[in-house]
């Protein structure tokens, strides 16, 4: 027999199993990191259906031994979780709402309209973005103030109207679209506010998509500023709610991590109706501009 003709297909075969190192590093790196990214949100879902002792036990009981309900249960009955939730569902669906016509409209304006001052007003509006927000809350605080809106829902809504950030997105998405087609439709006689609600929002979709899940969590999620101008309890968002099972000397961990584990559940309902459309969104922003 041919040595040639056996020793090709040897070749080929570890052709075939030569391992590619910098991949499989590549791979578990990304797998310890998903696991330790993973790791706390595991912890509080699992801890929402553990007992007191197996919470704050060692070594760590990852899995319970005996779930229980007790947990989610006690917070609908010594928590006015119900009406804490309504609120945060409110607060949030409309700033998210109002907050992404907003960005989409001024970054509309930066993006696509020529006047005077243009740069400079966009310069100064991503200047705002390099300050502290904790350095804004007095001035903030004060305002509310002025405006005798402490302990009102105006003082969580309007505050959240404009995004910096959201503006600053819009703008550079926008800037991948053609002039030529907004040229088009003015040529046709439409007027600037029906080529942007018809015709720049469709195009903006991906875009204003991945906006909101961000605007969704941020408004969901925001504790510091409502337990700040908010006295009364049946106003309370749920963040601030949960925090209601925290004194001086004792934490119910059991209960906060119950509450806690239900109040992610809008977030995750809203990301994956909008995954795709996140993805898209993520990957198109900022390409051009």
């Amino acid at each position: 027999m041919n040595t040639e003709s056996i020793a090709q297909p040897v070749r080929g075969l570890q052709g075939r199993l030569r391992i590619n190192w910098s991949q499989v590093f590549l791979y578990l790196f990304l797998t310890f990191g998903a696991v330790i990214s993973f790791a706390p949100f595991f912890w509080m879902v699992t801890s929402a259906f553990k007992t007191p002792g197996e919470i704050t036990g060692f070594p760590p009981v990852w899995i319970p031994r005996a779930p229980t309900f007790d947990n989610v249960v006690a917070i609908w009955h010594e928590l006015d979780f119900a009406r804490y939730f309504a609120n945060s569902a409110f607060i949030t669906i409309t700033t998210t709402a109002l907050s992404l016509f907003t960005s989409s409209l001024v970054g509309y304006v930066l993006a696509k309209l020529d006047f005077w001052g243009r740069d400079l007003l966009f310069l100064s509006l991503l200047a705002t973005m390099m300050i502290p927000y904790p350095v804004t809350l007095v001035p903030s605080y004060q305002l509310m103030k002025w405006l005798r809106w402490i302990n009102s829902y105006w003082a969580l809504i309007v505050p959240s109207l404009y995004s910096a950030y959201g503006i600053f997105l819009v703008r550079q998405y926008m800037h991948s679209i053609p002039d030529e087609l907004l040229d088009a439709g003015r040529i046709d006689g439409a007027s600037e506010g029906r080529i942007f609600l018809q015709l720049i929002l469709p195009l903006c979709k991906p875009m204003l998509s991945a906006l909101g899940i961000f605007f969704f969590m941020w408004q969901w999620d925001s504790f510091m500023w409502p337990s700040i101008v908010l006295n009364d309890q049946k106003k309370y968002t749920l963040p601030v709610g949960l925090a209601t099972f925290q004194s001086e000397f004792v934490v119910d961990h059991a209960k906060v991590m119950a509450g806690a584990a239900i109040s992610v559940l809008p977030t995750l309902v809203v990301f994956l109706l909008l995954q795709k459309h996140f993805v898209a969104g993520v990957a198109l922003t900022g390409l051009k501009g």
